[in-house]
């Protein structure tokens, strides 16, 4: 029986004061709204707190794993989503609670917004990893379980419609 170590709870803490500000940028880039992104983050902290006796160095880094959670949680919660016929759109009428808190860095989130429409949802997701959660392409990579010149191609392709969509 080989001793597994787990992660303690300060090592826990550590972990969401390091990646809940990068993580919840990517989970509001992600949905475009920020409430349900402070849902998501909740749920992903939950699950991981919940999994980490399942988590092996070996396999992955931290971050990688925590991510991996998020995408998880993200599409349970589209699955869910369209069950229920797109209920949560009055979600985004409390967002502007949040709009004191400068999180991000751009300032027209209703043109990004708009802007993101034009892409796919695969796309959306390549930049929302690199951008919104600040992951490099090769992380990205293994977090997807995709080629790095996939991603690599998926990421540029992206940011030249964003470009046009901006312009």
């Amino acid at each position: 029986m080989g001793h597994h170590v787990t992660m303690r709870d300060d090592a826990f803490e550590r972990l969401y004061a390091e990646h809940a500000q990068a993580l919840f940028g990517f989970l509001s880039y992600r949905t475009g709204d920020r409430v349900l992104a402070e849902d998501l983050l909740a749920d992903t902290f939950e699950r991981a707190l919940r999994a980490r006796r399942r988590f092996d160095p070996r396999k992955a880094s931290l971050k990688t794993w925590l991510y991996a959670i998020a995408l998880n949680c993200l599409r349970d919660h589209g699955r869910r989503r369209s069950a229920e016929g797109r209920a949560l759109e009055r979600v985004s009428a409390g967002a502007s609670e949040w709009s004191s808190e400068p999180i991000d860095s751009l300032s027209d989130r209703d043109l990004v917004s708009r802007s993101l429409a034009v892409l796919s949802e695969e796309e959306r997701e390549a930049i929302a990893l690199r951008y919104g959660a600040d992951l490099t392409v090769p992380e990205i990579a293994k977090l997807t379980g995709q080629k790095l010149t996939t991603v690599e191609g998926r990421v540029y392709r992206a940011l030249g419609k964003l470009r046009e969509a901006m312009d």
